[in-house]
């Protein structure tokens, strides 16, 4: 046989292998289930930040969860698709466009910003998209007056949380309080609730409300000013680094120029501890939360804890940055699973109806009878609020006796 002949059987020999091959990937790939995808839009790279990566570790470890028991529609695994907004609503309303168009993904995860989530509202409505809620609070995002509602939300809601911080100070016998807030539709919708909780009370009584913006570099002359219309304490709307400066600010202060603060937990989806640094322990800081891994039921966290360490190596319940998100959003997507099955498709529209009809999911925060109805897109209460102080190092860990 010729080099020639040699070098042509070879390449037959080659092709055959080739087609072979493809033939074998595409039999497994059509035995193999299509998988079901989840969006995450959140702010993974803004600087700081620890609120994206804790709302993703909360959907992963779910995700591993329901896999392992066999995922959903009968054996399709769970995918989760992350994306980065940068807190910019622009990019987050970019990236829900290109999610609605991926096939077979259901539902999309929002992340900590209120201001996106809200400017994301008519875009949900008009491409029929599912958005789930697990930290943002602002009170617009579910009040939306969408019929249907598309959007879900297992977090914290400024109509809970202002009303338990006001009501914290008052506890402490504080008559007169200051409220200090993000420029945003965040910072909006806390006023209107804390004008709607006092409404007809007769204390504490608001002596003042002054307005910062993101990016400012100093912050201490706002709340100079709610100290000097009588404030003896300031009810705080921040997120990590306007939060720091002011800590940092407020301890260059005299003693007794100095008066407790409660704050929005917006602080805690951030390297907040870092920034803030020996002024936080300087000053009287406490801070709203919807839950503590340090009084969850033992049996689900420790599982929960399980899937942590297998997949980001966190081996303690201290070193869980910005639990909330973690815990709310491993909720929710075992919600969503669950809706998922009910639905018996990957149908939105049809997810969205069957996330109405869940029943009897003993999550991670509490034990949920119906997390959602046509009505009521709010999975949580003011039974699940608590309060909170950060210790010397940095953990979160909830005031005795409070909350459940």
């Amino acid at each position: 046989m010729t080099s020639k002949q040699n070098f042509f059987r070879n390449v037959r020999r080659f092709a055959a292998a080739l087609s072979v091959a493809a033939i074998t990937l595409t039999a497994a790939a059509q035995e193999s289930p299509a998988p079901v995808f989840i969006g995450l839009d959140a702010e993974f790279g803004l600087v700081n930040s620890t609120s994206a990566q804790s709302i993703e570790r909360g959907i992963a470890v779910a995700i591993a969860e329901i896999n392992s028991a066999g995922g959903v529609l009968g054996g399709r695994p769970l995918v989760l698709i992350p994306r980065d907004n940068r807190s910019v609503p622009a990019r987050g309303i970019a990236n829900l466009r290109d999610f609605a168009a991926r096939q077979d993904l259901v539902a999309v995860f929002g992340g900590r910003y209120s201001p996106v989530l809200m400017e994301q509202r008519p875009v949900v409505e008009e491409l029929g998209l599912i958005l789930l809620a697990v930290w943002s609070s602002a009170d617009g995002i579910i009040d939306n007056g969408m019929t249907p509602n598309w959007i879900f939300r297992l977090s914290l809601r400024d109509s809970l949380a202002m009303p338990a911080m006001l009501d914290h100070l008052a506890g402490r016998g504080i008559d007169r309080v200051g409220l200090l807030l993000a420029n945003t539709s965040w910072g909006r919708s806390n006023l209107a609730a804390a004008e709607r909780h006092l409404s007809g009370r007769a204390r504490p009584s608001i002596a003042g409300t002054e307005w910062y913006n993101w990016g400012d570099q100093t912050i201490i002359d706002h709340y100079e000013n709610l100290i000097a219309a009588g404030a003896e304490a300031v009810v705080f709307v921040a997120n990590d680094v306007e939060g720091a400066i002011m800590v940092r600010e407020m301890a260059q202060l005299p003693a007794a120029a100095q008066v407790p603060i409660v704050s929005h937990w917006g602080v805690t989806g951030g390297a907040f501890v870092q920034q803030a640094g020996p002024a936080l322990q300087q000053i009287d800081f406490t801070v709203i939360q919807t839950f503590s891994f340090f009084r969850a039921d033992p049996e689900i966290a420790n599982r929960v804890l399980d899937g942590a360490r297998r997949l980001f190596g966190i081996s303690r319940f201290e070193d869980i940055e910005s639990p909330v998100g973690m815990a709310h959003a491993y909720d929710m997507t075992h919600i969503l699973a669950r809706a998922i099955d009910l639905a018996g498709t990957t149908d939105r529209a049809a997810v969205r109806d069957a996330l109405e009809q869940v029943r009897d999911y003993r999550g991670l925060i509490r034990h949920y009878d119906r997390p959602f109805a046509p009505d009521d897109h709010e999975a949580l209460g003011p039974d699940e609020v608590i309060l909170a102080r950060y210790d010397a190092r940095g953990v979160i860990r909830p005031l005795p006796g409070n909350g459940p």
